[in-house]
């Protein structure tokens, strides 16, 4: 199926020239004209990916993906600016941004960055609906927060448990430090990675048991949850 892209950018020329550029690679794609527009659109739901221009009337760009951000951390989003400014990028991915583009930019380049981030978050759309994980000696019970190895159980906190479950989804693989942050926390900020720190080291205290689980800190880049012989 295609995927499904909210636009959403007051200059109807440019709007209108990338919407049908997005549809001739494929792309089904909804165009709004302003912030408010924008936002009436996504609260009809089911995008997969949301493309804001930043200067809009009624509503900013930072500030609709701000409201979106509030409900849904979840569906990638980037923004297009006419201004290369560092103050703007970097409001642009404290309020939950994907990536940033600089107008005029290679649409080329655009699809290549959609396509990536694409399919990162729709192959792992079918393991995000998974409650219970098999990690090596102990089964994980995502909805009812319990880790149970044999007769012992651990109830774990609602962090504790989205923290497990993403590393579970990314079992052997990097999970993103930022990913995680901006999933459980809201925001990748020193304070909520000093947090992030404190639930590792529990999770690593509720699965020491197994000597075939291990879970790696990687300095700077994200966490990784590695299971052997696990069934």
């Amino acid at each position: 199926m295609k995927a499904k892209i909210l636009l959403v950018e007051d200059d109807l020329n440019f709007g209108s020239v990338l919407k049908n550029y997005l549809e001739l690679n494929e792309y089904h794609v909804t165009l709004a004209r302003d912030g408010v527009a924008g936002f009436d659109a996504y609260s009809k739901g089911g995008y997969d990916l949301i493309i804001l221009d930043v200067m809009m009337p009624k509503m900013d760009g930072f500030s609709l993906a701000k409201h979106i951000r509030e409900i849904d951390k979840l569906t990638p989003l980037f923004f297009l600016t006419a201004k290369g400014m560092k103050e703007d990028m970097i409001t642009g991915y404290r309020v939950g941004a994907d990536d940033f583009l600089t107008k005029p930019f290679d649409t080329d380049v655009l699809l290549y960055k959609m396509q990536t981030v694409l399919k990162r978050s729709m192959g792992h759309s079918a393991l995000e609906g998974r409650d219970h994980f098999n990690i090596g000696i102990y089964q994980f019970d995502y909805k009812l927060r319990t880790i149970t190895s044999e007769n012992e159980s651990e109830s774990l906190s609602p962090k504790e448990a989205e923290l497990l479950r993403l590393l579970c989804l990314h079992e052997n693989d990097l999970l993103p430090r930022s990913k995680a942050l901006k999933l459980i926390w809201g925001e990748d900020t020193y304070f909520n990675g000093r947090s992030m720190d404190v639930f590792i080291t529990k999770l690593r205290k509720y699965l020491k048991k197994d000597p075939n689980i291990e879970i790696v800190s990687l300095h700077g880049k994200g966490v990784r949850l590695l299971v052997t012989n696990n069934s």
